[in-house]
């Protein structure tokens, strides 16, 4: 709570300072602050309602344990993690399934939205033909992202929203590294 407080504050505090007013912004898309300011009310209602911070990363489990009951029902059912978490459909899973109905909403109401399978950049470096290429590139890292966010305890979500709202070191020292990284790899991307 005293975290997204600061949050708050610090994103009035930065369309003050940069003159923005947060619903009149005439950049592209929607204006950050908005919608920092949202994500943070989000937040304080996940909080409220359901007891749970806002993650989505556990999401990747519940999915593998539902395809893996599929499969190898009483395998799945003898793991631990699945008899303390039995995998079902559940909040978290229609919070996985409204950000992919939100970032459209907000790509075609922001006049963002670009239905290309490559994007300029990708065609730039590795020709029009790369669809191949494109998919695995593109699978690969999810895959990475999702077990780096299940060794991590938590994703960008989880650790950058609701635990820095919390104040947790753990997730601060992992908001950082997000950062870092991100940064680290838009150099490397945008050098070549």
């Amino acid at each position: 709570m005293i975290g997204s407080l600061l949050l708050m504050t610090n994103i009035a505090s930065a369309a003050a300072l940069n003159k923005v007013d947060p619903l009149d912004y005439s950049g592209p898309a929607w204006s950050p602050y908005l919608v920092g300011a949202l994500i943070g009310v989000l937040s304080w209602l996940t909080f409220y309602f359901s007891n749970k911070p806002l993650g989505a990363s556990s999401q990747y489990a519940t999915v593998a344990g539902m395809l893996g009951r599929l499969v190898a029902r009483k395998h799945t059912d003898s793991l631990k993690y699945y008899q303390d978490n039995p995998p079902k459909i559940n909040w978290g899973m229609a919070l996985v399934v409204g950000l992919v109905i939100g970032a459209f909403v907000a790509a075609w109401t922001g006049g963002e939205f670009a239905p290309q399978l490559l994007p300029e950049m990708w065609v730039d470096r590795f020709g029009a033909g790369s669809h191949i290429l494109r998919g695995v590139v593109a699978f690969s890292g999810g895959l990475l992202m999702a077990f780096g966010a299940r060794l991590a305890g938590g994703c960008t979500s989880g650790h950058g929203i609701s635990g820095t709202m919390q104040l947790s070191v753990g997730s601060w020292i992992a908001a950082a590294g997000f950062f870092i990284g991100g940064i680290a790899t838009a150099s490397i991307l945008y050098a070549i």
